[in-house]
């Protein structure tokens, strides 16, 4: 059985996040099964290898807050990804009432794998 470190189950999650969907630093972690490490998974999502696709750009503060300061390319870059998807963007924030994936149970149980 392949173990993956915890970087590594932090993409493969975020991975699962849909187009059209965000999801919390704080959410990601509980999800890839490291409740408490919401900054494990901005540092993660920082450190992705290149040939890896992992959208980071649907990765919100718990506020719904794009994390890189308004106005500064870094937001302009994941407001652009995130309008593409159909996801409305206000003053560098997203409402997670119409846009934050909430998994259901057929995906917890088939698509996460630890």
């Amino acid at each position: 059985m392949l173990v993956l470190s915890p970087q590594q189950k932090i993409w493969k999650t975020v991975q699962l996040i849909p187009k059209g969907k965000v999801a919390t630093y704080g959410q990601i972690a509980d999800l890839a099964g490291l409740p408490g490490r919401a900054r494990l998974v901005g540092k993660s999502l920082g450190n992705v290898p290149s040939e890896l696709h992992v959208p980071w750009y649907r990765v919100l503060r718990s506020t719904g807050q794009i994390a890189f300061p308004a106005g500064t390319e870094q937001s302009r870059t994941q407001t652009d990804y995130l309008q593409q998807e159909g996801v409305a963007v206000f003053n560098n924030k997203v409402k997670l009432k119409s846009f934050q994936w909430q998994p259901d149970l057929g995906e917890l149980l088939w698509k996460l794998e630890f």
